[in-house]
């Protein structure tokens, strides 16, 4: 198959490209390398599969690119380039998530529409549901985002649903959750309380620290993304969580016995728009996509914390 990839040098990205290259797979990778981190850090994202024969990258914004061409020869678009971050997601930044997060989208659909098809795979994310009272939380709970960036990844599966009913276009949602893996970005918690233990700097939580997520490793991410584009129900949304559903002062004494240092840690006031708890219920990705986390949060951490000192830190 020939797959379109957007955001393929992010982090969720980078690894979906490389997986489909090595089931044998043409990889077009799209990527416009916003400014929200380093631009070294993706183009590095690239280079284990930059020269592949089967990998063509194209540097281009999804707003103004000519996506009739671009999406062509696709058999099926993987869509997760989007502006990540909740915190960040606040006042005037708000315009970057609207531009990137669902105009960009728009676009890539009203291509998918005058072509009719190919398949579209739409990278949505838990924070859809915000602050839910359902443990373990099912595709049909209530969606109440708490941030401007969970209402963009909303009403981007909202967009992908009047586009599928309007025009039959073959769209799968996923809901991802708090993905975590060697070449995480450099804003998220595992990759901060990481660099701040081998720095020897304090740890900064917002909050209590009771918090908990649902911890999701980057390779069982990328399984799921696969098997949706190839067994997902057009029109449905799937959580993609790990089951490893942990308390934050947990994890991060488990990333300090991992690295072999001991935390400071510094608590500050919680984050607007940062969720209390989250907690995926898997059982219709697991029945429909046959979606199977393999990673214990453990081993994960390692390579992550590997890819930080060879790759970040250089050590």
């Amino acid at each position: 198959m020939r797959y379109v990839v957007t955001g393929s040098a992010g982090f969720i990205g980078s690894h979906l490209s490389e997986r489909l290259l090595e089931k044998g797979h043409r990889v077009i990778g799209v990527d416009c390398f916003t400014d929200y981190y380093a631009r070294e850090i993706k183009e590095q994202n690239l280079q284990g599969f930059l020269h592949h024969q089967n990998f063509k990258f194209f540097e281009v914004d999804l707003n103004t690119a000519t996506l009739p061409e671009l999406l062509n020869q696709a058999d099926g678009v993987f869509h997760l380039a989007a502006q990540a971050g909740v915190r960040a997601s606040w006042g005037k930044s708000f315009q970057v998530y609207l531009d990137l997060n669902l105009l960009a989208l728009q676009k890539i659909l009203e291509a998918l529409k005058e072509r009719g098809g190919p398949r579209l795979v739409f990278a949505s994310s838990s924070s859809v549901y915000g602050d839910t009272d359902r443990f373990p939380t099912p595709e049909t709970a209530a969606k109440r985002p708490l941030s401007p960036y969970g209402v963009t990844k909303l009403a981007g599966e909202a967009l992908c649903d009047l586009y599928g009913h309007n025009y039959g276009l073959e769209i799968v949602s996923l809901r991802f959750f708090t993905v975590y893996g060697p070449q995480q970005r450099p804003d998220m918690a595992f990759h901060r309380f990481f660099r701040a233990l081998l720095e020897g700097k304090p740890i900064r939580i917002f909050g209590d620290g009771q918090q908990t997520r649902d911890f999701t490793f980057v390779a069982d991410i990328v399984e799921g993304t696969v098997a949706a584009m190839e067994r997902g129900v057009p029109g449905r949304a799937y959580n993609l969580g790990g089951g490893n559903q942990r308390q934050l002062l947990d994890v991060i004494r488990l990333l300090a016995e991992v690295a072999g240092k001991d935390p400071v840690l510094e608590f500050e006031a919680p984050q607007k728009g940062d969720v209390r708890d989250t907690y995926a219920d898997n059982s219709l990705a697991r029945k429909e996509l046959g979606f199977e986390p393999k990673s214990d949060l453990k081993s994960g951490l390692v390579g992550e914390l590997n890819w930080i000192k060879k790759h970040i830190l250089h050590i």
